[in-house]
């Protein structure tokens, strides 16, 4: 899997799939609090895996596109971030 530049966290892709469906009502159809989606398409948290299941379901998706969805922002994200230097492992023999 090729890492996008910049990707969009997949609650804002999500948005766009719900597109004049209010908040409440698609927590109710996904059987989940409205808050926790609030959450997820505001940015503020991430898909699970079960949330993926839900929204394929709901969307008629597939569950991995989400999950490679949150995987590439949460990649991007960290790849941004200072890190420690680590020590590569030594070659097998």
């Amino acid at each position: 899997m090729a890492m996008m530049y910049n990707p969009a966290h997949p609650g804002r892709i999500l948005r766009h799939y719900l597109g004049e469906m209010r908040v409440g009502e698609a927590a109710s159809r996904l059987r989940i609090a409205r808050t926790t989606l609030s959450r997820v398409l505001n940015g503020k948290a991430g898909f699970s895996a079960d949330m993926a299941l839900r929204v394929a379901e709901a969307t008629g998706t597939d569950a991995a596109l989400w999950m490679d969805l949150q995987t590439q922002y949460d990649l991007w994200q960290a790849s941004r971030k200072k890190r420690v230097k680590v020590e590569p492992f030594p070659k097998a023999a």
